[in-house]
C-alpha cells in the first residue's frame, strides 16, 4: 500500500504485534514476569532513541542558551568546547546502535537502499543524518571551529580589543568570518539530526519499532 509518495509494505503490519504478555489491558496487573518481559530489544531501542533525543533538543535549545545568559562568553566557549565532543560522541554511538538494529529488524532496508521513498528505508535514512552529521561535526567541523575559537580569543588579547568591537584588525574580521561560516556549518548539521529524529520519533510512536 502506498500513500503521499511512501511505501508502508515494510514494518506496517506490525505496528500492534507486541507480545501479548505486555499488550495494553484496562486493570492490567504488574507482575514480576511482566516486568522481566519489559527487558527487551525493541524496549531498550525505545529508551535509546529517548536518550539521543532528548540529549539533542536539551544542547541545542537550552543547556548552550542557559550557559551563554549565564556565563561570560569566554567561560562560555571553554564549557562548549567540553560538551560537544561529548555529545556528538554519544550522538555517534546511539544513532549508529539505533541504525545497525533497525537494518537487521528491517532487513528489506539493505535491499531497497536507494529508495528512500520506503517507509523503512526512510527512518535508516534519518538515522543516517544523525550519524553522518555529528560525525562530521565530531571528527571535522568542531575542531575546525574550537582551532578558530582560540585564535580568535588570543588575537582579542594581543589587540585589546573585543572581536566586535569598532576597529579591529583585517585579521579579526577574517577570524570572525571563518568562524561564523564553521559555527553555522555545525549548526546545520546539528539541526538537520534534531529534525530527523524528531520524524523518526514521530514514525515508530506510530507504527513501532518492530520488525519482520
Amino acid at each position: 500500500m502506498t500513500r503521499a509518495g511512501f511505501d508502508f509494505r515494510f514494518g506496517a503490519t506490525h505496528c500492534n504485534s507486541f507480545p501479548s504478555s505486555i499488550m495494553s489491558t484496562r486493570n492490567q496487573v504488574i507482575d514480576f514476569q511482566t516486568l522481566r518481559t519489559l527487558a527487551n530489544v525493541d524496549g531498550f531501542y525505545l529508551l535509546g532513541y529517548a536518550w539521543l533525543f532528548g540529549m539533542s533538543l536539551w544542547i541545542s535549545f537550552f543547556g548552550g542558551v542557559i550557559a551563554f545568559r549565564a556565563l561570560p562568553r569566554h567561560q562560555f566557549g571553554a564549557l562548549q568546547h567540553k560538551v560537544f565532543p561529548v555529545y556528538f560522541v554519544q550522538s555517534i554511538l546511539l544513532s549508529g546502535g539505533l541504525l545497525t538494529f533497525w537494518v537487521f529488524k528491517h532487513p528489506d532496508v539493505a535491499t531497497h537502499a536507494f529508495k528512500p521513498w520506503y517507509a523503512d528505508v526512510a527512518q535508516a535514512y534519518a538515522l543516517g543524518t544523525v550519524l553522518v552529521g555529528q560525525g562530521l561535526n565530531y571528527f571535522v567541523v568542531g575542531p575546525m571551529t574550537g582551532r578558530i575559537m582560540f585564535k580568535r580569543q588570543k588575537q582579542e588579547k594581543e589587540e585589546g580589543k573585543a572581536y566586535n568591537d569598532a576597529g579591529v584588525s583585517a585579521e579579526m574580521k577574517a577570524l570572525n568570518r571563518q568562524f561564523g561560516s564553521l559555527h553555522g556549518i555545525s549548526s546545520l548539521f546539528n539541526l538537520a539530526a534534531v529534525i530527523a529524529l524528531g520524524i523518526h520519533g514521530l514514525w515508530i510512536g506510530n507504527v513501532g519499532v518492530k520488525g519482520y
